[in-house]
């Protein structure tokens, strides 16, 4: 019978890779590994895995930009992750906690920490995530700024502009209507 789910272990560890392997409940599963960060993104891409477990300090690429490289992709997002590191300090240096769409767990740890960070990992990836445009817009909102003070400086003058036109035009108006009330006498 074939591995219903695929786990894919980034770590230039070996015993943490095997450390994983011995972990998880037999039988189920197919423990795929990757030794480095460009290893494991092809891995990624190519294996589709069911679950990644990344270790935030890899040679060649680093947890972090495979971490951005999954965040940058709305199909890669969708796929548990499990963020792995000696200390919590050099990922939330690079990401803000709590963190919402993914599990962090710290080395070394138990079997029970190990399938607790799984579980949760499994219910953060089925978040619904803002949208990447609506998310790029944000960012192109923000970036732009700069650009929205100018632009409520020009619509403030053309308000002003109308508002006067308006008022010379209720002025004209107001001429009018005395001149054919006089004619009218």
């Amino acid at each position: 019978m074939a591995a219903s789910h695929k786990i894919l272990v980034i770590d230039d560890s070996r015993v943490i890779r095997m450390r994983v392997r011995d972990m998880l409940p037999q039988g189920n599963f197919e423990v795929i590994e990757a030794t480095d960060g460009v290893e494991g993104l092809d891995a990624i891409r190519n294996q589709k895995p069911n679950l990644i477990m990344l270790d935030f300090l890899l040679p060649r690429m680093s947890g972090w930009e495979v971490f951005q490289a999954i965040q940058a992709s709305p199909e890669l997002q969708k796929i548990p992750l499990v963020l792995m590191s000696g200390r919590r300090e050099e990922v939330t240096e690079k990401i803000q906690g709590p963190f919402e769409y993914f599990e962090f767990i710290q080395k070394p740890f138990e079997q029970k920490e190990l399938i607790d960070a799984i579980k949760a990992s499994m219910v953060k990836a089925r978040k619904v995530r803002p949208q990447t445009a609506a998310a790029g817009a944000a960012a192109g909102a923000s970036a732009a700024s700069g650009d929205s003070a100018a632009e409520i400086a020009a619509l403030k003058q053309q308000v002003a502009t109308l508002q006067k036109e308006v008022a010379m035009l209720k002025n004209q108006t107001a001429k009018i209507l005395a001149f054919i009330k006089q004619k009218l006498r």
